[in-house]
Protein backbone atom coordinates (compact mmCIF):
# COMPACT_ATOMS: atom_id res chain seq x y z
CA UNK A 1 0.00 0.00 0.00
CA UNK A 2 1.83 3.05 -1.25
CA UNK A 3 0.78 6.69 -1.17
CA UNK A 4 -2.73 7.41 -2.50
CA UNK A 5 -2.54 8.62 -6.05
CA UNK A 6 -3.92 12.05 -6.95
CA UNK A 7 -7.40 11.70 -8.41
CA UNK A 8 -8.27 14.32 -11.02
CA UNK A 9 -11.91 15.49 -11.00
CA UNK A 10 -13.85 14.75 -14.15
CA UNK A 11 -17.34 15.24 -15.53
CA UNK A 12 -20.27 12.89 -16.21
CA UNK A 13 -19.33 12.70 -19.88
CA UNK A 14 -15.85 11.33 -19.37
CA UNK A 15 -16.39 9.29 -16.19
CA UNK A 16 -13.46 6.93 -15.69
CA UNK A 17 -14.32 3.27 -16.35
CA UNK A 18 -11.47 2.25 -14.08
CA UNK A 19 -12.89 4.25 -11.17
CA UNK A 20 -16.38 2.87 -11.64
CA UNK A 21 -15.10 -0.70 -11.74
CA UNK A 22 -13.18 -0.05 -8.50
CA UNK A 23 -16.36 1.20 -6.84
CA UNK A 24 -18.48 -1.69 -8.09
CA UNK A 25 -16.04 -4.11 -6.48
CA UNK A 26 -17.38 -2.95 -3.12
CA UNK A 27 -21.07 -3.16 -3.99
CA UNK A 28 -21.27 -6.67 -2.53
CA UNK A 29 -20.37 -7.06 1.17
CA UNK A 30 -19.22 -10.60 0.34
CA UNK A 31 -16.13 -9.02 -1.22
CA UNK A 32 -14.95 -8.27 2.34
CA UNK A 33 -15.36 -11.78 3.73
CA UNK A 34 -12.29 -13.61 4.95
CA UNK A 35 -13.10 -17.08 3.65
CA UNK A 36 -10.71 -18.85 1.33
CA UNK A 37 -6.93 -19.41 1.45
CA UNK A 38 -4.85 -17.63 4.07
CA UNK A 39 -3.50 -14.23 3.02
CA UNK A 40 -1.27 -11.57 4.50
CA UNK A 41 -3.76 -9.71 6.71
CA UNK A 42 -1.56 -6.63 7.06
CA UNK A 43 -1.20 -6.28 3.29
CA UNK A 44 -4.95 -6.85 2.81
CA UNK A 45 -5.75 -4.16 5.40
CA UNK A 46 -3.39 -1.71 3.68
CA UNK A 47 -5.00 -2.46 0.31
CA UNK A 48 -8.47 -1.94 1.80
CA UNK A 49 -7.49 1.37 3.40
CA UNK A 50 -5.92 2.54 0.14
CA UNK A 51 -9.20 1.89 -1.71
CA UNK A 52 -11.26 3.55 1.01
CA UNK A 53 -9.08 6.67 0.85
CA UNK A 54 -9.78 6.74 -2.86
CA UNK A 55 -13.52 6.49 -2.23
CA UNK A 56 -13.39 9.36 0.28
CA UNK A 57 -11.62 11.50 -2.34
CA UNK A 58 -14.19 10.54 -4.98
CA UNK A 59 -17.10 11.75 -2.82
CA UNK A 60 -15.95 15.26 -3.87
CA UNK A 61 -15.97 14.45 -7.59
CA UNK A 62 -17.88 16.53 -10.14
CA UNK A 63 -19.66 13.44 -11.48
CA UNK A 64 -22.84 12.53 -9.57
CA UNK A 65 -22.49 8.88 -10.65
CA UNK A 66 -18.93 8.70 -9.34
CA UNK A 67 -19.89 10.31 -6.02
CA UNK A 68 -22.78 7.88 -5.56
CA UNK A 69 -20.59 4.87 -6.43
CA UNK A 70 -17.99 6.06 -3.91
CA UNK A 71 -20.67 6.42 -1.21
CA UNK A 72 -21.92 2.89 -1.95
CA UNK A 73 -18.35 1.57 -1.75
CA UNK A 74 -17.88 3.16 1.67
CA UNK A 75 -21.26 1.82 2.83
CA UNK A 76 -20.31 -1.75 1.89
CA UNK A 77 -17.01 -1.46 3.73
CA UNK A 78 -18.51 0.13 6.85
CA UNK A 79 -21.28 -2.50 7.07
CA UNK A 80 -18.97 -5.50 6.78
CA UNK A 81 -15.81 -4.46 8.69
CA UNK A 82 -14.93 -2.76 11.96
CA UNK A 83 -12.88 0.25 10.83
CA UNK A 84 -12.87 2.36 14.00
CA UNK A 85 -9.24 3.53 13.89
CA UNK A 86 -9.30 4.27 10.15
CA UNK A 87 -12.53 6.26 10.44
CA UNK A 88 -11.45 8.07 13.64
CA UNK A 89 -8.70 9.89 11.74
CA UNK A 90 -11.07 10.88 8.90
CA UNK A 91 -14.48 11.18 10.55
CA UNK A 92 -14.80 14.94 9.98
CA UNK A 93 -13.78 14.60 6.33
CA UNK A 94 -16.36 11.84 5.80
CA UNK A 95 -18.99 13.86 7.72
CA UNK A 96 -18.36 16.92 5.51
CA UNK A 97 -18.69 14.75 2.39
CA UNK A 98 -22.00 13.29 3.63
CA UNK A 99 -23.33 16.76 4.47
CA UNK A 100 -22.40 18.07 1.03
CA UNK A 101 -23.99 15.09 -0.77
CA UNK A 102 -27.25 15.38 1.23
CA UNK A 103 -27.48 19.14 0.66
CA UNK A 104 -26.53 19.30 -3.02
CA UNK A 105 -27.09 15.80 -4.41
CA UNK A 106 -30.20 14.37 -6.01
CA UNK A 107 -32.44 11.59 -4.69
CA UNK A 108 -30.20 8.51 -5.12
CA UNK A 109 -27.10 10.31 -3.88
CA UNK A 110 -28.98 11.67 -0.84
CA UNK A 111 -30.20 8.15 0.01
CA UNK A 112 -26.66 6.74 -0.23
CA UNK A 113 -25.26 9.59 1.89
CA UNK A 114 -27.96 9.11 4.59
CA UNK A 115 -27.22 5.36 4.70
CA UNK A 116 -23.49 6.10 5.08
CA UNK A 117 -24.24 8.54 7.94
CA UNK A 118 -26.02 5.73 9.84
CA UNK A 119 -23.08 3.38 9.37
CA UNK A 120 -20.61 6.08 10.38
CA UNK A 121 -22.37 6.49 13.75
CA UNK A 122 -22.64 2.70 14.16
CA UNK A 123 -18.87 2.45 13.66
CA UNK A 124 -18.13 5.31 16.11
CA UNK A 125 -20.54 4.09 18.80
CA UNK A 126 -22.15 6.24 21.49
CA UNK A 127 -19.18 8.50 22.24
CA UNK A 128 -18.33 12.16 21.73
CA UNK A 129 -17.34 11.44 18.12
CA UNK A 130 -20.91 10.42 17.22
CA UNK A 131 -22.23 13.49 19.05
CA UNK A 132 -20.08 15.72 16.84
CA UNK A 133 -21.29 13.89 13.71
CA UNK A 134 -24.93 14.26 14.76
CA UNK A 135 -24.53 17.95 15.62
CA UNK A 136 -23.35 18.51 12.05
CA UNK A 137 -25.80 16.21 10.22
CA UNK A 138 -28.89 16.39 12.46
CA UNK A 139 -30.14 19.82 11.26
CA UNK A 140 -29.50 18.84 7.61
CA UNK A 141 -31.43 15.58 7.98
CA UNK A 142 -34.37 17.33 9.69
CA UNK A 143 -34.49 19.93 6.94
CA UNK A 144 -34.74 17.25 4.22
CA UNK A 145 -37.34 15.23 6.17
CA UNK A 146 -39.59 18.31 6.48
CA UNK A 147 -38.94 19.58 2.94
CA UNK A 148 -42.05 18.90 0.86
CA UNK A 149 -40.14 19.63 -2.37
CA UNK A 150 -37.47 16.93 -1.74
CA UNK A 151 -37.95 13.44 -3.20
CA UNK A 152 -39.92 10.96 -1.07
CA UNK A 153 -37.06 8.44 -1.23
CA UNK A 154 -34.56 11.00 0.12
CA UNK A 155 -36.94 12.08 2.90
CA UNK A 156 -37.57 8.43 3.78
CA UNK A 157 -33.81 7.67 3.99
CA UNK A 158 -33.20 10.79 6.08
CA UNK A 159 -36.04 9.88 8.50
CA UNK A 160 -34.51 6.44 9.06
CA UNK A 161 -31.04 7.98 9.46
CA UNK A 162 -32.37 10.53 11.95
CA UNK A 163 -33.84 7.75 14.11
CA UNK A 164 -30.71 5.55 14.06
CA UNK A 165 -28.21 8.36 14.70
CA UNK A 166 -30.31 9.89 17.50
CA UNK A 167 -30.68 6.43 19.08
CA UNK A 168 -26.88 6.09 19.16
CA UNK A 169 -26.34 9.62 20.53
CA UNK A 170 -28.71 9.46 23.53
CA UNK A 171 -27.04 11.79 26.07
CA UNK A 172 -28.96 14.96 25.15
CA UNK A 173 -32.58 14.37 26.19
CA UNK A 174 -33.78 17.64 24.61
CA UNK A 175 -32.35 16.54 21.24
CA UNK A 176 -34.12 13.19 21.62
CA UNK A 177 -37.50 14.90 22.21
CA UNK A 178 -36.87 17.36 19.36
CA UNK A 179 -36.11 14.53 16.93
CA UNK A 180 -39.19 12.57 17.99
CA UNK A 181 -41.35 15.67 17.49
CA UNK A 182 -39.94 16.09 13.97
CA UNK A 183 -40.82 12.46 13.13
CA UNK A 184 -44.27 12.78 14.76
CA UNK A 185 -45.06 15.74 12.52
CA UNK A 186 -44.53 13.42 9.54
CA UNK A 187 -46.36 10.19 10.42
CA UNK A 188 -49.30 11.81 12.25
CA UNK A 189 -50.40 13.23 8.89
CA UNK A 190 -51.52 9.67 8.09
CA UNK A 191 -54.05 9.92 10.96
CA UNK A 192 -55.80 12.89 9.39
CA UNK A 193 -56.78 11.05 6.23
CA UNK A 194 -59.09 8.83 8.27
CA UNK A 195 -61.44 11.74 8.95
CA UNK A 196 -62.72 11.96 5.39
CA UNK A 197 -62.64 8.30 4.34
CA UNK A 198 -63.57 4.99 5.90
CA UNK A 199 -60.03 3.69 5.44
CA UNK A 200 -56.66 5.35 5.14
CA UNK A 201 -55.95 5.64 1.44
CA UNK A 202 -52.56 4.68 0.11
CA UNK A 203 -50.72 7.76 -1.08
CA UNK A 204 -47.37 8.72 -2.49
CA UNK A 205 -46.26 9.76 1.03
CA UNK A 206 -47.07 6.45 2.73
CA UNK A 207 -43.50 5.11 2.48
CA UNK A 208 -42.28 8.25 4.23
CA UNK A 209 -44.92 7.87 6.97
CA UNK A 210 -43.85 4.23 7.53
CA UNK A 211 -40.15 5.15 7.89
CA UNK A 212 -40.96 8.06 10.22
CA UNK A 213 -43.21 5.85 12.39
CA UNK A 214 -40.57 3.10 12.69
CA UNK A 215 -37.81 5.61 13.49
CA UNK A 216 -40.05 7.24 16.13
CA UNK A 217 -40.86 3.83 17.63
CA UNK A 218 -37.14 3.04 17.92
CA UNK A 219 -36.54 6.29 19.84
CA UNK A 220 -39.53 5.62 22.10
CA UNK A 221 -37.73 2.51 23.43
CA UNK A 222 -35.03 4.71 25.04
CA UNK A 223 -37.34 7.41 26.45
CA UNK A 224 -37.80 7.91 30.21
CA UNK A 225 -40.94 6.22 31.54
CA UNK A 226 -42.81 9.47 32.21
CA UNK A 227 -42.34 10.47 28.55
CA UNK A 228 -43.38 6.97 27.40
CA UNK A 229 -46.68 7.38 29.31
CA UNK A 230 -47.35 10.72 27.56
CA UNK A 231 -46.68 9.23 24.13
CA UNK A 232 -48.90 6.21 24.81
CA UNK A 233 -51.79 8.47 25.85
CA UNK A 234 -51.25 10.59 22.75
CA UNK A 235 -51.02 7.82 20.12
CA UNK A 236 -52.65 4.61 21.36
CA UNK A 237 -56.16 5.74 20.38
CA UNK A 238 -55.10 7.04 16.95
CA UNK A 239 -52.73 4.27 15.77
CA UNK A 240 -55.50 1.66 15.15
CA UNK A 241 -56.82 3.87 12.31
CA UNK A 242 -53.64 3.04 10.34
CA UNK A 243 -54.57 -0.66 10.38
CA UNK A 244 -57.08 0.15 7.61
CA UNK A 245 -54.40 1.53 5.28
CA UNK A 246 -54.20 0.05 1.77
CA UNK A 247 -50.42 -0.25 2.10
CA UNK A 248 -49.20 -3.53 3.64
CA UNK A 249 -46.05 -2.00 5.14
CA UNK A 250 -48.07 0.68 6.91
CA UNK A 251 -50.47 -1.90 8.36
CA UNK A 252 -47.55 -4.00 9.62
CA UNK A 253 -45.67 -0.96 11.02
CA UNK A 254 -48.82 0.20 12.83
CA UNK A 255 -49.49 -3.31 14.20
CA UNK A 256 -45.96 -3.80 15.51
CA UNK A 257 -45.94 -0.31 17.04
CA UNK A 258 -49.22 -1.10 18.82
CA UNK A 259 -47.72 -4.32 20.21
CA UNK A 260 -44.69 -2.37 21.46
CA UNK A 261 -46.87 0.34 23.03
CA UNK A 262 -48.91 -2.28 24.90
CA UNK A 263 -45.68 -3.93 26.09
CA UNK A 264 -44.30 -0.61 27.39
CA UNK A 265 -47.65 0.38 28.93
CA UNK A 266 -47.82 -2.87 30.89
CA UNK A 267 -44.24 -2.42 32.08
CA UNK A 268 -45.10 1.00 33.51
CA UNK A 269 -48.46 -0.13 34.90
CA UNK A 270 -49.23 -3.81 35.55
CA UNK A 271 -52.97 -3.01 35.69
CA UNK A 272 -53.00 -1.07 32.42
CA UNK A 273 -56.49 -1.02 30.87
CA UNK A 274 -57.39 -0.08 27.28
CA UNK A 275 -61.04 0.91 26.82
CA UNK A 276 -61.46 -0.07 23.17
CA UNK A 277 -59.80 -3.47 23.58
CA UNK A 278 -62.68 -5.43 21.99
CA UNK A 279 -62.74 -3.27 18.87
CA UNK A 280 -58.94 -3.41 18.56
CA UNK A 281 -58.70 -7.19 18.95
CA UNK A 282 -61.48 -7.59 16.41
CA UNK A 283 -59.45 -5.55 13.89
CA UNK A 284 -56.27 -7.47 14.65
CA UNK A 285 -58.04 -10.83 14.36
CA UNK A 286 -59.46 -9.81 10.97
CA UNK A 287 -55.95 -8.96 9.73
CA UNK A 288 -54.53 -12.18 11.18
CA UNK A 289 -57.09 -14.22 9.20
CA UNK A 290 -57.38 -11.96 6.14
CA UNK A 291 -58.47 -13.84 3.01
CA UNK A 292 -59.22 -10.97 0.60
CA UNK A 293 -58.77 -12.19 -2.97
CA UNK A 294 -57.63 -8.80 -4.28
CA UNK A 295 -54.41 -9.03 -2.22
CA UNK A 296 -51.33 -10.96 -3.31
CA UNK A 297 -50.76 -14.34 -1.64
CA UNK A 298 -47.28 -13.34 -0.43
CA UNK A 299 -48.68 -10.17 1.17
CA UNK A 300 -51.50 -12.07 2.86
CA UNK A 301 -49.11 -14.68 4.22
CA UNK A 302 -46.77 -12.02 5.62
CA UNK A 303 -49.63 -10.02 7.11
CA UNK A 304 -51.25 -13.03 8.78
CA UNK A 305 -47.93 -14.10 10.29
CA UNK A 306 -47.21 -10.65 11.76
CA UNK A 307 -50.70 -10.01 13.09
CA UNK A 308 -50.97 -13.41 14.77
CA UNK A 309 -47.98 -12.32 16.88
CA UNK A 310 -49.42 -8.82 17.42
CA UNK A 311 -52.78 -10.28 18.53
CA UNK A 312 -51.04 -12.59 21.01
CA UNK A 313 -49.09 -9.62 22.38
CA UNK A 314 -52.19 -7.47 22.87
CA UNK A 315 -54.54 -10.20 24.15
CA UNK A 316 -52.25 -12.61 26.00
CA UNK A 317 -49.13 -10.50 26.74
CA UNK A 318 -47.14 -13.15 24.90
CA UNK A 319 -44.10 -12.81 22.60
CA UNK A 320 -42.80 -15.64 20.37
CA UNK A 321 -39.10 -15.80 21.25
CA UNK A 322 -36.71 -15.83 18.30
CA UNK A 323 -33.07 -16.95 18.24
CA UNK A 324 -30.35 -15.23 16.22
CA UNK A 325 -27.09 -17.09 15.56
CA UNK A 326 -23.82 -15.28 14.88
CA UNK A 327 -20.56 -17.21 14.96
CA UNK A 328 -20.41 -19.42 18.07
CA UNK A 329 -22.90 -17.18 19.94
CA UNK A 330 -26.69 -17.05 20.26
CA UNK A 331 -29.00 -14.15 21.05
CA UNK A 332 -32.64 -14.51 22.06
CA UNK A 333 -35.11 -11.82 21.01
CA UNK A 334 -37.77 -12.06 23.71
CA UNK A 335 -39.61 -8.71 23.56
CA UNK A 336 -41.05 -6.25 21.05
CA UNK A 337 -38.55 -3.60 22.17
CA UNK A 338 -35.64 -5.90 21.36
CA UNK A 339 -37.25 -7.00 18.09
CA UNK A 340 -37.80 -3.42 16.86
CA UNK A 341 -34.22 -2.48 17.77
CA UNK A 342 -32.80 -5.55 16.02
CA UNK A 343 -34.88 -4.96 12.88
CA UNK A 344 -33.84 -1.29 12.70
CA UNK A 345 -30.10 -2.08 12.75
CA UNK A 346 -30.52 -5.09 10.48
CA UNK A 347 -32.08 -2.82 7.85
CA UNK A 348 -29.00 -0.58 7.97
CA UNK A 349 -26.28 -3.25 8.22
CA UNK A 350 -27.87 -5.90 5.97
CA UNK A 351 -25.71 -9.00 5.69
CA UNK A 352 -23.10 -7.35 7.94
CA UNK A 353 -25.42 -7.56 10.98
CA UNK A 354 -23.98 -10.86 12.21
CA UNK A 355 -20.39 -9.61 11.93
CA UNK A 356 -21.22 -6.44 13.89
CA UNK A 357 -23.06 -8.43 16.57
CA UNK A 358 -19.83 -10.39 17.04
CA UNK A 359 -17.37 -7.50 16.93
CA UNK A 360 -19.05 -4.10 17.42
CA UNK A 361 -18.82 -2.96 21.06
CA UNK A 362 -21.72 -0.54 20.70
CA UNK A 363 -24.18 -3.11 19.30
CA UNK A 364 -23.09 -5.71 21.84
CA UNK A 365 -23.78 -3.18 24.56
CA UNK A 366 -27.25 -2.39 23.12
CA UNK A 367 -28.21 -6.08 23.14
CA UNK A 368 -26.39 -6.80 26.44
CA UNK A 369 -24.02 -9.35 24.92
CA UNK A 370 -20.95 -8.36 26.92
CA UNK A 371 -17.46 -7.85 25.45
CA UNK A 372 -16.62 -9.57 22.12
CA UNK A 373 -15.76 -13.26 22.41
CA UNK A 374 -12.13 -13.73 21.34
CA UNK A 375 -11.54 -17.11 19.69
CA UNK A 376 -8.44 -18.17 17.80
CA UNK A 377 -8.57 -19.98 14.46
CA UNK A 378 -7.80 -23.38 16.03
CA UNK A 379 -10.72 -23.12 18.47
CA UNK A 380 -13.12 -22.09 15.71
CA UNK A 381 -11.97 -25.02 13.60
CA UNK A 382 -12.68 -27.52 16.38
CA UNK A 383 -16.17 -26.04 16.84
CA UNK A 384 -17.14 -26.64 13.23
CA UNK A 385 -18.92 -29.89 12.34
CA UNK A 386 -17.50 -31.72 9.34
CA UNK A 387 -19.69 -32.24 6.29
CA UNK A 388 -19.74 -36.03 6.87
CA UNK A 389 -20.89 -35.61 10.51
CA UNK A 390 -23.55 -33.14 9.41
CA UNK A 391 -24.76 -35.65 6.80
CA UNK A 392 -25.00 -38.43 9.42
CA UNK A 393 -26.92 -36.17 11.80
CA UNK A 394 -29.39 -35.12 9.08
CA UNK A 395 -29.90 -38.75 8.02
CA UNK A 396 -30.65 -39.83 11.59
CA UNK A 397 -33.06 -36.92 12.07
CA UNK A 398 -34.81 -37.76 8.78
CA UNK A 399 -35.28 -41.42 9.82
CA UNK A 400 -36.64 -40.44 13.24
CA UNK A 401 -39.05 -37.99 11.64
CA UNK A 402 -40.26 -40.61 9.14
CA UNK A 403 -40.90 -43.16 11.94
CA UNK A 404 -42.84 -40.63 14.03
CA UNK A 405 -45.01 -39.64 11.08
CA UNK A 406 -45.64 -43.29 10.19
CA UNK A 407 -46.98 -43.95 13.69
CA UNK A 408 -49.31 -40.97 13.41
CA UNK A 409 -50.57 -42.21 10.05
CA UNK A 410 -51.23 -45.68 11.53
CA UNK A 411 -53.27 -44.16 14.37
CA UNK A 412 -55.33 -42.08 11.97
CA UNK A 413 -55.95 -45.17 9.77
CA UNK A 414 -57.13 -47.17 12.80
CA UNK A 415 -59.57 -44.44 13.79
CA UNK A 416 -60.95 -44.30 10.27
CA UNK A 417 -61.54 -48.08 10.18
CA UNK A 418 -63.21 -48.05 13.60
CA UNK A 419 -65.79 -45.52 12.43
Amino acid sequence: GGQPRNVQPFSDEDASIETMSHCSGFSDPASFTEDGPEVDEEATQEDLEYKLKGFIDLTLDKSAKTRQAALEGLKSAFSSKILYEFIMERRMTVTDSIERCIKKGKSDEQCAAAGLACLLCVQMGSGIESEEIFKTLGPVLKKIVCDGTASIQARQACATCLGICCFIVTDDITELYSTMECLENIFTKAYQRDRDTNGVSSTHNTVLHVSALLAWTLLLTICPMNEVKKKIEMHLRKLPSLLSCDDLNMRIAAGETLALLFELARETDADFFYEDMDLLTEKLRALATDGNKHRAKVDKRKQRSVFRDVLRAVEERDFPTEMVKFGPERMYIDSWVKKQTYEAFKEILGSGMQYHLQSNDFLRNVFELGPPVMLDAATLKTMKISRFERHLYNSAAFKARTKARSKCRDKRADVGEFF
